[in-house]
């Protein structure tokens, strides 16, 4: 399937770029995806190396990535990826069980894992909260990692100790995927207070990124029950 690249200053869609080694579901994707006013694909391929050749070319806002590549795998596309632009979004799309990979995704940088047998509304649902800042996880993964991660005991000083009582509720609340907006609603602040305390907590955590801060909140969340 061959995509044409709009540039991103004449268009106010959200572009996304489908890493997936079956061109029927990248094209079947994309005129899914057509169909949403705020969304399309701006370009896709089917291996690893061509999409760290297009991905910096196209500046797609998030990058849709299987597990399964013909030249390698996704988790290490993400990876690679992440070490190019830690600011890129990336969501994983795949027909594995999400009980062996979406842990291995979200540490290697993933802002959710998908399985393919989701309904499209789903997928589109979870790319506008990872668009948004936000991790997307089913309930089933996050119930899983619970159980296996929360049983795994924590060695030494946590790095939360140097957070508040509001900034852990903040961060708590991040893992729980919540927006600015919702934060603010629950915790009767306004959105510009939410908004200070992630960047204290960005700053006494020493997080790179609003990305990287939401992925750790996600992981201490489950880790931690």
């Amino acid at each position: 399937m061959t995509f044409v690249a709009t540039p991103r200053s004449a268009v106010a869609k959200s572009t996304i770029f489908v890493v997936d080694d079956h061109p029927i579901v990248r094209q079947g994707f994309a005129q899914l995806i057509a169909h949403e006013p705020d969304l399309q694909v701006c370009g896709g391929s089917d291996n690893v190396a061509d999409a760290l050749r297009e991905i910096p070319r196209l500046k797609p806002d998030l990058v849709l990535v299987d597990i399964s590549l013909k030249d390698s795998n996704g988790i290490d596309l993400i990876t690679a990826l992440r070490a190019a632009d830690e600011q890129l979004k990336t969501l994983v799309w795949s027909m594995f069980d999400e009980s062996i990979y979406a842990e291995r995704a979200l540490r290697a940088g993933a802002m959710g894992y998908l399985n393919k047998q989701v309904p499209i509304e789903t997928v589109v649902e979870a790319i506008r909260l990872v668009l948004g800042g936000g991790v997307y996880l089913t309930p089933r993964m996050a119930a899983y990692l619970v159980r296996r991660m929360g049983a795994q005991p924590t060695a030494g000083q946590s790095p939360l100790d140097s957070l508040s009582d509001r900034e852990l509720e903040v961060f708590r609340l991040i893992g729980q995927g919540l927006s600015t907006q919702e934060i603010a609603h629950q915790m009767s602040l306004s959105p510009k207070t939410v908004e200070t305390h992630r960047d204290r907590i960005k700053m006494k955590m020493e997080f790179r990124n609003a990305a990287e801060l939401s992925r750790r909140a996600v992981l201490w969340l489950l880790e931690n029950g």
